[in-house]
């Protein structure tokens, strides 16, 4: 006998039974008797082409993988998740495809790249695929990392502008501020000296105010990025970020990307694309090298805020890395070590040098890029670094 598995409309239990069916993958001992049709049918089939294989022998009505090596197949294939998926899931599909079944050099064909649905995680492989990239493909991954580039700055830039400007203004105090430019809170803290008990007041006998950055003089802002492998997505937030920064007049701002070499990519940075392209994932890291790079670049200590943005994983001169970041730190620099700086979660990263620059007094911690202006407002007012709670 034969139990009736058509769903019914409202019916909870069939609901439950399809979304087992659709997890479970409709393998002989799944156990629902749940036969799907329609565009649940299409769904399964979509998750059965990328998660089908598993590490045991298939057998019966086990799933296999059934993307092929066709860029045709491929195609089709991310037709169908954008119909049957939102655009969150498409991205880490296509992630999973890239990863697990060695899609990377169907990206190298103009057509696939028209495909997909372009996020952080897909710019990051088109870089490491740059330089086997045809000279056909080249502008089709240009207009590619284009379009998410500037949904970034659409989303990052004002709020990143706002938040340092109003840094800028308060890092430039003057100390004989009109009243509307008065900072109460450090005017009172300054003045306490002078409480009056039977008044029950304090006596601004020295007032602190605000400058405004147009008036104050420049910071200066170096990004130091590793752009090994690991780093994408990293690398990608900090050229925009970069951009970003290089677009207000009151900061100076350098960009400099390494891994055993270094590269100065200061005279792109009115063009992030420019950037990323210039960059190349992969290879060692030699933060020594680069840090010795930059703290050659740095003219104004005390005005200078450096981020170093990497895992961590020294291939160079360990303790040459951290005595150059205790020069900086006991010259003024302001100094900050970015492990991530990505929505990616908690990094891999190395437990040991993040734990040697804290010693130092120079904060390592992962960084989402909503955060990321705010710790740049703190470091250039030399205030106490917001950092996340440990991973």
């Amino acid at each position: 006998m034969t139990a009736d598995m058509t769903a019914r409309p409202g019916d909870p239990a069939q609901e439950r039974l399809r979304r087992w069916r659709l997890v479970l993958g409709g393998a002989a001992a799944d156990g629902t008797g749940y036969e799907l049709s329609g565009q649940d049918a299409g769904m399964d089939g979509a998750l059965t082409a990328l998660y089908g294989r598993g590490d045991k022998p298939q057998t019966g009505k086990d799933r296999s993988a059934g993307l092929g090596a066709s860029a045709p197949s491929v195609a089709r294939w991310l037709g169908d998740i954008r119909t049957y998926f939102p655009s969150s899931v498409v991205q880490v599909m296509q992630r999973d495809a890239i990863d697990r079944l060695g899609l990377s050099t169907l990206l190298l064909e103009p057509e696939m790249l028209e495909a997909v649905e372009a996020d952080v995680h897909l710019v990051g492989t088109l870089l490491s695929l740059n330089k086997a990239m045809p000279e056909t493909t080249k502008e089709t991954a240009r207009a590619v990392v284009r379009k998410v580039v500037e949904d970034l700055e659409k989303r990052l830039a004002t709020r990143t502008r706002a938040t340092l400007t109003g840094a800028l203004d308060r890092s430039a105090r003057v100390s004989r501020p009109r009243h509307h430019d008065i900072d109460w809170n450090r005017t009172i803290a300054a003045n306490l000296k002078n409480y009056l008990p039977e008044y029950r007041t304090v006596v601004p006998e020295r007032l602190i105010g605000y400058g405004r950055a147009s008036q104050s003089v420049k910071k200066d802002v170096v990004l130091c990025i590793d752009q090994s492998g690991s780093m994408a997505a990293s690398v990608v937030y900090a050229s925009v970020f970069g951009a970003v920064l290089a677009s207000m007049r009151s900061i100076s701002t350098r960009l400099v990307v390494f891994d055993t070499a270094v590269v100065d990519l200061t005279d792109q940075l009115d063009d992030p694309v420019d950037v990323l392209f210039g960059t190349q994932l992969g290879g060692g890291t030699d933060i020594n090298r680069a840090l010795a790079y930059c703290q050659a670049q740095i003219t104004r200590p005390a005005d200078t805020v450096v981020v170093l943005i990497s895992d961590l994983y020294e291939g160079g001169i360990r303790d040459e890395m951290l005595k150059r970041v205790a020069a900086m730190k006991a010259s003024g620099v302001q100094f900050v070590a970015l492990l991530a700086l990505s929505d990616e979660g908690a990094p891999a990263y190395d437990r040991e040098h993040a734990a040697a620059l804290a010693a130092l007094g120079a904060p390592a911690f992962a960084c989402t890029p909503d955060l990321f202006p705010e710790v740049m407002a703190a470091a250039i007012e030399k205030r106490p670094i917001p950092v996340p709670e440990a991973m």
